[in-house]
């Protein structure tokens, strides 16, 4: 049923076409969809021609991020049945593209604010958000750093990073605001 009109319009506007088609429809495995990413990025052909915009993508964001990046490589999308085209060639397309870039920017824009809320309301609940605390014996990296061992001695000892034992004995932070600079000598 798809095929078919894929097909004619091809032929009517004497295209030369390759065609993908995917036989099981999986929301996360999708080798021949893949193979096509590729061979756009490859510049194999120009116009990839959909009979509609959920046979090609599974999700808006999905689509909007596989546009933009195909607009990226010089591929244009063109869904025959809901006369949507991406070819920066007239001005629709132009705008098509505009408008996704748009959207695509809304929802990392809205996403950004959720979780930004989230973590907020969890704070403000008292619940810790991040990386778990590193546990270690704060006093025994202070013993050995008396005794004169290296930061990185103690790390190894202690088995956690450097700046973690720099940061739980107030010495973290940024070097250059220490005074203390690398230096590396050439022969």
């Amino acid at each position: 049923m798809q095929l078919t009109p894929l097909r004619e319009f091809v032929q009517r506007m004497g295209w030369e076409s390759v065609e993908y088609l995917e036989k099981a429809s999986s929301v996360k495995k999708r080798p021949v969809f893949d193979q096509l990413l590729t061979d756009a990025r490859e510049r194999k052909f120009d116009t990839i021609l959909v009979w509609k915009i959920d046979r090609f993508a599974r999700s808006m964001k999905q689509f909007i991020d596989t546009v933009l990046m195909l607009d990226q490589v010089g591929v244009s999308v063109r869904s025959l049945t809901q006369n949507i085209c991406s070819e920066q060639k007239d001005p629709m397309g132009r705008f098509v593209i505009q408008l996704f870039a748009l959207l695509s920017e809304l929802e990392l824009s809205i996403l950004k604010e959720r979780v930004r809320a989230g973590v907020a309301e969890a704070q403000r609940k008292g619940v810790h958000c991040g990386r778990p605390a590193r546990v270690f014996a704060r006093y025994e990296a202070e013993d050995l750093r008396k005794q004169g061992m290296s930061w990185r001695a103690i790390a190894k000892k202690l088995g956690v990073p450097v700046a973690t034992i720099r940061d739980a004995l107030g010495l973290g932070g940024d070097r250059r605001a220490r005074g203390v600079r690398k230096v590396s000598a050439t022969a």
